[in-house]
């Protein structure tokens, strides 16, 4: 499943945003945490988690009995990477329709003026 696709599911960017916020988490805190948000099934955590593996926005290491979550920075910058490219493009878009209006209403003001 590729990044945004595992983003458009609120559960999964709540589950990111705890990530990020607490570090690292095993899978039962992060269950615990999904559950009290809305009741949700312990395998449907383990599919959203799997998701977001598969995706490269996580990383999972066994440790004993436990499998501890966290987040994967170089997913996470790819994503960055992506909004920054896209905010570019649109601040230069909107920079040259500003060149335009800035011109129009020069044109504008020029025709008040002299009332043609």
């Amino acid at each position: 499943m590729d990044t945004f696709s595992a983003l458009a599911e609120p559960t999964r960017r709540r589950i990111l945003e705890f990530l990020g916020n607490r570090g690292e988490l095993s899978a039962t805190q992060i269950y615990d945490f999904v559950n009290k948000q809305s009741p949700v099934t312990a395998p449907a955590v383990s599919q959203h988690l799997k998701i977001l593996r598969e995706s490269k926005l996580v990383d999972v290491e066994k440790r004993a009995q436990q499998r501890i979550y966290t987040l994967n920075p170089r997913g996470l910058m790819e994503l960055n990477l992506w909004v920054r490219k896209m905010t570019q493009f649109w601040d230069e878009r909107y920079d040259a329709l500003d060149r335009v209006l800035e011109v129009e209403k020069k044109k504008l003001r020029s025709v008040k003026r002299h009332g043609k």
